[in-house]
């Protein structure tokens, strides 16, 4: 038995009739009747008790008509699934950074997104910090927040926005009153970090180390909060992305200095699956994404 078959018994049954079920089937009458009858004839059984005022389902009429009201429901609720999958509606993401610090904007934006798209399943995987491109390899992740693209022809980047990583110092430091940090000034230095390994530290990768110099002590501490507290303290020195320095930056404890001459700039990008270029939610993600980024 086919589907318009339980269909058409499910209209019939409800409708009390062929005549008055004709316009939702789209068929004639004597195509329905014909249907009905080989349907009957296969089955060796009466579906409906025809009487001058209505046709009423029999009790082998009436499993069947169970049966279609239970399969119809979950191939309508399966076709607006995916009508919804591909308006971009609805979904599940996976999603990491590379770094702790963009977990302090992320919520929130997640937070706006559940609003405006309440069948979409935004989930933070904490434990891909770090290593959200591998983790997007091995479809563990959907997306992943990089300013460190690897060169993968199946991952395709899409740029998000540009930050600048500043140095933070006490006020009266001996570096403080400089127009920016050399290497030279950072090493020798205790640098305040939130979380190994010192190879994903922004500061470490893209600068100390291409000056093939090293930080003199390297103190870990994961909250910025209490981290900044140490900074103030004379404890260490600290590099920040500019964006996630705007809470603290009314402290006349704390100065920012730029990171080299030309400045530490980093590039973020959305990191997905070329294979999941044609998901129409995750693509809207991005794109609200940036938006707010940007703002």
């Amino acid at each position: 038995m086919e589907i318009r078959h339980l269909r058409m018994i499910k209209t019939i049954a409800d409708e009390k009739g062929i005549t008055r079920s004709l316009d939702k089937l789209f068929l004639t009458q004597s195509a329905v009747s014909h249907q009905l009858r080989d349907i009957e004839e296969r089955l060796g059984v009466k579906l409906f008790y025809r009487t001058k005022n209505q046709w009423i389902l029999t009790e082998e009429g009436k499993i069947l008509y169970e049966t279609a009201t239970k399969v119809l429901a979950e191939i309508d609720l399966a076709n607006e699934k995916i009508s919804d999958l591909r308006i971009g509606h609805a979904g599940a993401i996976r999603i990491s950074t590379e770094c702790y610090t963009s977990y302090h904007w992320l919520p929130a934006f997640m937070v706006k997104m559940k609003l405006l798209y309440p069948r979409l399943d935004i989930k933070i995987v904490m434990e891909a910090t770090h290593k959200p491109l591998q983790k997007l390899l091995d479809n563990e992740l959907d997306l992943g927040i990089t300013s460190d693209p690897w060169p993968d022809k199946s991952i395709k980047y899409i740029e998000l926005f540009k930050d600048e990583v500043l140095a933070v110092l006490p006020t009266g430091h001996p570096l403080a009153n400089k127009k920016y940090l050399s290497a030279e000034d950072i090493a020798g230095q205790t640098l305040i970090i939130h979380s190994y390994p010192l190879d994903t530290v922004t500061v470490y990768q893209h600068f100390l180390k291409l000056h093939q110099k090293e930080p003199g002590n390297i103190m870990a501490i994961p909250l910025t909060e209490v981290a900044l507290e140490m900074v103030k303290a004379g404890m260490g020195i600290m590099a920040m992305p500019k964006w996630a320095l705007k809470p603290f930056t009314a402290s006349a404890e704390l100065t920012l200095l730029p990171i080299g001459q030309k400045g530490l700039i980093r590039t973020h990008y959305a990191a997905i699956r070329h294979e999941d270029t044609g998901k129409k939610y995750i693509i809207e993600f991005i794109n609200n994404l940036k938006e707010e980024l940007l703002k």
